[in-house]
């Protein structure tokens, strides 16, 4: 059964005018499509062991893909509704659950243990998570207000509640690095740990967190003003933070947040059915360390759509989508 929606408490907020689509855009390769016999592989991930890929679907499976098309894998069933997932050092998986919290899978026993719970624990909406070289965890919580189901309503609401923890294993109750934060998403790591990156969805930005040197503690934009809706974050080969872009900004959208707040409570009102989303497409970017956009790829949303997450390895991006029931390949 659906849960009821909650009402929205809409904030006045002038968002910025896009300033990162740029002359270097060009399309975004075919998408080959690998089936998986579930939907919305939210996230994407290589296990640098086997080779192959993980990722999660909205049943609560977790799946190992093999990345040349053959036989999908069942590692375990969460019980929930798995996103972000982070492969460890020792072999284990994170997995962040939208409905159970924190996980930590045994992918060989398919057991799974809850670092952090939801639902009345720490998280709200475990959405993603990224393991410091330390062993800290680094992870989001989209939104103290709105479930998974109806995250729309954050991005109308624009009240910020979302927060990125840091978590050590062990430790009772992880500690607050960010909050405030616009739907907080993807988590990334600089290769040298100097800084962590989460996306905020519903503001169009990256914000960083400096982990080391003289700035260790401090807060800055890392990009912003993006032309689409960041959702999951990687570091790639070369240093190089992949942004998988759900969907392009809606113009309308933007003026219904610079409008008087009952506008977004009517549209609110509405059945979720009739309140449009993400326009189809199919988008991701890259930025070096510096915040600079080095790639822009971008192609209308036939084949694969609303790309949640992006997995750069050898050459290809592995992309993941909330609605898809396929990971998607594209060579590069």
């Amino acid at each position: 059964m659906a849960a009821r929606k909650p009402p929205v408490r809409p904030v006045v907020w002038r968002p910025p005018r896009p300033s990162r689509a740029h002359r270097g855009r060009v399309p975004l390769p075919p998408v080959r499509r690998l089936p998986l016999g579930g939907t919305g592989p939210e996230d994407v991930r290589r296990d640098e062991a086997s080779g192959r890929l993980l990722t999660g679907v909205a049943d609560g499976r977790i799946l190992s893909v093999d990345p040349e098309g053959g036989p999908v894998r069942t590692l375990a069933r969460t019980g929930g509704r798995p996103l972000g997932l982070c492969p460890l050092p020792d072999g284990r998986l994170l997995v962040c659950d939208a409905e159970r919290g924190l996980l930590r899978l045994d992918p060989g026993s398919g057991r799974t243990e809850t670092l952090l719970g939801a639902d009345g624990g720490p998280l709200r909406v475990c959405s993603n998570a990224v393991a410091a070289p330390d062993g800290c965890v680094y992870v989001s919580d989209a939104s103290a207000r709105f479930p998974l189901e109806h995250w729309m309503g954050d991005l109308l609401e624009h009240s910020g509640t979302g927060r990125l923890l840091r978590y050590e294993p062990g430790a009772a109750r992880p500690e607050v690095v960010l909050d405030g934060l616009q739907f907080a998403n993807g988590v990334a790591l600089a290769p040298d740990g100097s800084f962590v990156v989460v996306a905020e969805t519903g503001a169009y930005r990256l914000t960083r967190v400096w982990l080391t040197g003289p700035r260790a503690g401090h807060r800055d934009v890392f990009a912003d003003a993006l032309p689409g809706f960041p959702d999951n974050l990687s570091t790639g080969p070369g240093g190089l933070i992949w942004v998988a872009l759900a969907g392009p900004r809606e113009p309308a959208l933007d003026l219904l947040h610079r409008a008087p707040p009952v506008f977004r409570r009517a549209l609110w009102s509405l059945p979720s059915a009739l309140i449009p989303g993400p326009r189809p497409t199919a988008w991701v970017m890259a930025l070096d360390a510096a915040g600079r956009v080095v790639h822009d790829l971008r192609r209308p949303g036939r084949g694969y759509r609303m790309v949640t997450s992006v997995c750069e390895h050898a050459g290809r991006l592995y992309l993941g989508s909330l609605v898809e029931s396929a990971v998607g390949v594209v060579r590069v």
